[in-house]
This record gives C-alpha cells, sequence and structure tokens, in this order.
C-alpha cells in the first residue's frame, strides 16, 4: 500500500485527526462517488459498485494514541496526561512532535542514578513524568506551547528483517490504507467507507457513523495485539506475525455473531487467503460501535497482528497486511455478504 508510510508519519491524535482525515480526502476524491465530512469530523467516502446489496460499511479510525499538555511548570517543563491507552513503562526517553507546531520534545523522568532503592523497583506513574522541550522557564515554554496542545510519538517508519515494518501509528493508519488501497478498485456492490475519529477514546467516531448510515453489515479494519514474543505461553499470545489476517470470535467490546465471523473464515480458505483466529479475548475495536447501534449490525473484525501495539515501535509484517487487504477486499465484493 503505497500511502502507508506517509500516513503513518502524520500527526493525528484522538480529536486533532484534521491533517490526517485532508491528506486521506485529497488520494481518495478521484474514486469516491461522494465524499464528506461529518460533525464529529468523521470522513465518509460512499463507492458505487455494479450491483446495491445490503448496507456495508468498512470502517478503521484515523486517530493514533498520543498526549495532551495539562500544565507548564515554574522551570519550563509540561506535565501531561496521555490520550488512549498507552503502557507507562515505553515512554521515558521518548522523542514526541507537537502537532501544532511540529515542535520536539523529550518524555522525561527521574534519572535512574537518583532514584532511591525503592522508587527503582516501581514503574513511573505518568503524574511523575514531563515533557522537555527545552525550555528554561514557564514564560519561555509559553511562547512555545499552551495548555491543551497535544504530541504524538514522533515519526519513525522502518523496514526492517524479514519483511517486517516498525512505526508509530500503524493502529490504525494500516486500517485507513487498506480501505484507501479498495477505493481504486471496481467494486460488485455499493459501499461505505469510514475513516473515523476518537477510537482510542472510546469509539465516539464509529458510534455516530452507526447510528447516521445503519449498516447491515460492518468490517472492523484493525491491529491487534501480538504476543508471539519471549516468554510468553503459546495459548496466550492472541495472534502472531507472519500468520495472516486474524479474524476475531469475540474480544472485550463484542461478542461476534457466529454467521459473521465463520463467513469471514470460509471466504479466506475459499480464496486461499492466510488467516487465524485471535486466541484470546483482550482488546477492543469499533466493531462495538457498530452491533449497538439502534437497529444493530452484522459485524466482523479483520486486523493486522501487531507487536507492541500503542507504543512508538508498533511492529507487523507485509505479508499479513497483505492478508488483511485481500480478504477485506473478498468480504465486500462477495454475493455471501448480502445474502447472510
Amino acid at each position: 500500500m503505497e500511502f502507508l508510510k506517509e500516513i503513518c508519519e502524520l500527526v493525528g491524535t484522538s480529536g486533532y485527526e484534521k491533517d490526517v482525515r485532508l491528506f486521506i480526502e485529497e488520494k481518495i476524491k478521484p474514486y469516491a462517488t461522494e465524499v464528506y465530512t461529518d460533525k464529529i469530523g468523521n470522513l465518509i467516502a460512499f463507492k458505487k459498485g455494479k450491483k446495491e446489496g445490503k448496507r456495508v460499511v468498512v470502517s478503521a479510525h484515523m486517530d493514533e494514541v498520543g498526549f495532551m499538555v495539562r500544565y507548564i511548570t515554574d522551570d519550563g517543563y509540561l506535565k501531561f496526561e496521555c490520550i488512549g491507552g498507552i503502557d507507562e513503562r515505553v515512554l521515558a526517553g521518548r522523542r514526541v512532535i507537537f502537532a501544532k507546531s511540529g515542535m520536539l520534545g523529550i518524555i522525561s523522568a527521574k534519572a535512574i542514578h537518583i532514584q532511591t532503592p525503592d522508587e527503582r523497583k516501581k514503574i513511573v506513574k505518568v503524574k511523575n513524568m514531563y515533557i522537555d522541550i527545552g525550555a528554561s522557564s514557564k514564560e519561555e515554554a509559553e511562547k512555545l506551547v499552551s495548555v491543551g496542545d497535544t504530541a504524538v510519538f514522533y515519526p519513525n517508519y522502518e523496514e526492517f528483517g524479514n519483511d517486517a515494518i516498525k512505526s508509530k501509528a500503524i493502529d490504525d493508519r494500516f486500517g485507513c490504507a487498506v480501505m484507501m488501497e479498495i477505493l481504486k478498485e471496481e467494486l460488485e456492490y455499493d459501499t461505505y467507507f469510514a475513516f473515523t475519529t476518537r477510537e482510542e477514546i472510546g469509539c465516539r467516531g464509529a458510534a455516530a457513523v452507526a447510528y447516521a448510515l445503519s449498516p447491515d453489515f460492518s468490517i472492523a479494519v484493525e491491529t491487534t495485539t501480538a504476543g508471539d514474543i519471549c516468554g510468553t505461553p503459546k495459548h496466550m499470545t492472541a495472534c502472531r506475525l507472519g500468520n495472516g489476517a486474524v479474524i476475531s470470535f469475540m474480544d472485550n467490546g463484542t461478542v461476534y455473531d457466529p454467521k459473521a465471523f465463520r463467513l469471514a473464515e470460509e471466504l479466506a480458505k475459499k480464496n486461499e487467503i492466510k488467516y487465524q483466529l485471535k486466541d484470546l479475548v483482550a482488546g477492543g475495536n469499533e466493531a462495538s460501535a457498530y452491533q449497538k447501534t439502534a437497529l444493530g449490525s452484522l459485524t466482523v473484525a479483520i486486523s493486522a497482528p501487531c507487536r507492541y501495539l500503542h507504543s512508538a515501535s508498533c511492529v507487523v509484517k507485509k505479508s499479513d497486511l497483505e492478508s488483511v487487504l485481500g480478504l477485506v477486499r473478498v468480504l465486500i465484493n462477495s454475493d455471501e455478504v448480502h445474502n447472510i
């Protein structure tokens, strides 16, 4: 997918997705039948297919986890809160970039050399961290940043090893890239594509799309946690890099209709697309928002396995990304989805 690097390196945490939305809108307008933005900032694209069928929505979120400035100290340091679920253990020493100014900052905490023995045994809490922007006073810092400004992990897209990619924001700019790719193609059926906001703080954007469009069938395109790392028992890995697209039967937000997730599995087999079932009930995604609409929606989640999710260095495999793309393409073009 040609736009993956560019879209991962854009800055846009929850509620501040404008730059991501404008980038996507520019790229998809030549291919979509209709494109519009709703009141909450979701970008909705409709593509006319060869046939009408059930109302199908493919969804991926534009936002990424990040940080918001809540206080500026007299010494010019920035106290902050996390936007979305971020493990405090991955923060200290990380570079961040501010959305408004492009300014660099460093997430900092007391160095281990001056910690007490008791402090060394504990995880440093966000409330005890700060962002260093090189200012020496509150007045100097206030010329560069304001309370309420947002930042994200610094862009760092790289390809490495055997077929692997490392970057911030693969969750879920990858899903957006899948939809951008499919929008360029001729479709069998009319399809809606929702590039949503605020997923990381509770799937707010997807909820708005669900109520506005009331889809019959929804496909959440996501990344999901791969625990295939040293020391993890096989039954606790959830999914594994290199084993293909991940089809979920249950997570912390959704119990998937068996007709829907089994159909995804059958179509993967039929079309020789590599896939795996998520073997741990963990995480959640926009499928929960679509399932809870006023009329309800049959929903599937098709995800790419990703190590170190919600960190500065999400890791995926290209082959898995291609499997997700292939399975989503097959689903939206299949007669089975419209006859389920």
